[in-house]
């Protein structure tokens, strides 16, 4: 027998999002263990808010918020609150009830703008890592360390002398016609108007140049989970300086510790920076047409090879954040922006992987 197709609202719902996001969800174990890390951030948020005038969005509120929106790919913020007006499992995760009402794009990104920060962002990462510690996934002695170039959001067309002069007025104020072919242009005589921290660089011979940040990430080899993670500018040395700096963070003259990386590593300079922190430059040897400043000392250890095999897998963690991430086109302009989203997605990525080790164990 067909049945009718006849639809009444309810006046009532007996079902709170709780109940109705299944137990196995794969959002429940992040969601706990988020929840764990912001419980410790408390008093922290505490001292950034004045005892007085209108209550905001509550901090834990908009971290998870944040996180779902790297989680789940959402490219704006205003996308984001659209999918929490209907969507009950974002409304779960979140923190909002069936009638709570869902924040304006704007306020949101004002209540962001205010709270959210490198520090907190650094803070929640710590607070990730701590729950990684208590389930035995962080190692202390074999890392890898990587950078990986983060579009700005600014078109070339904002790339512009830093002298200025006369120009001729545009065709279009909104989207002008530009014309730079046979223009000599590079980071010493060129800005960004719209982001001028951000700057022209290209990863490789044959590759377009864009303006660009550099994210760099230090991964501990046995489980694959990011312990540190920071942005500069793309100088073309900034992985190499971050190296050393990475390296200064996990030397410890009580035990050996070695340090992976790719060929771009094999500098002297660097080399040296890493062995001088007390670490073993565990860097793949660049013999293109010049010596290698790694020699036989280091690679006829077989900790070596297993270094060169574990080292890609940093590959893994710039392929989440730059698919599922999203910062393959970054959403935010200036260096300390960038690097509060860069550290969120870190801290999402890392949440991923030990509810994935842990449920496997």
């Amino acid at each position: 027998m067909r049945g009718d197709d006849f639809q009444q609202a309810a006046m009532y719902s007996y079902l709170s999002p709780e109940q109705r996001v299944p137990q196995d969800h794969p959002l429940r174990p992040i969601r706990k263990m988020i929840d764990e890390a912001l419980g410790k951030m408390s008093r922290r948020f505490n001292r950034l808010y004045s005892i007085t005038g209108r209550p905001s969005i509550a901090p834990e509120k908009l971290l998870r918020a944040l996180l779902l929106q790297t989680l789940y790919s959402i490219r704006s913020e205003r996308m984001l609150m659209e999918q929490m007006e209907y969507n009950l499992l974002f409304r779960w995760f979140v923190g909002l009830n069936m009638d709570d009402e869902v924040w304006d794009p704007t306020t949101f990104s004002k209540n962001r703008e205010r709270l959210i920060n490198e520090e907190i962002a650094q803070a929640f990462l710590d607070q990730v890592l701590k729950q990684a510690g208590e389930h035995g996934l962080l190692s202390d002695e074999h890392f890898t360390v990587d950078g990986t170039l983060l579009e700005a959001a600014a078109s070339l067309k904002s790339f512009k002398n830093k002298d200025g002069g006369e120009q001729e007025p545009p065709d279009d104020p909104g989207n002008p016609t530009v014309d730079f072919h046979g223009e000599k242009r590079s980071n010493q005589t060129h800005q960004s108007t719209t982001d001028p921290e951000s700057m022209l660089c290209k990863k490789g011979k044959g590759k377009e140049a864009k303006l660009s940040y550099t994210g760099h990430v230090l991964m501990e080899n046995r489980n694959g989970i990011a312990v540190e993670a920071t942005v500069t500018q793309a100088t073309g040395t900034a992985e190499r300086e971050t190296a050393v700096e990475f390296a200064n963070e996990v030397g410890d003259e009580n035990r050996s510790v070695t340090l992976g990386a790719d060929k771009a590593y094999d500098t002297r300079a660097c080399v040296a920076g890493i062995r001088e922190a007390g670490v073993t430059p565990h860097v793949s040897q660049n013999n293109n047409g010049r010596s290698s400043a790694i020699d036989g000392r280091t690679t006829r250890h077989p900790g070596y090879e297993i270094s060169q095999v574990k080292r890609k897998r940093i590959e893994e963690i710039f392929g989440w954040l730059k698919t599922v991430g999203p910062m393959r086109k970054l959403r935010h302009r200036g260096l300390e922006k960038v690097k509060c989203e860069f550290k969120l997605a870190i801290a999402a990525y890392d949440l991923v992987r030990i509810r994935n080790l842990v449920v496997a164990v």
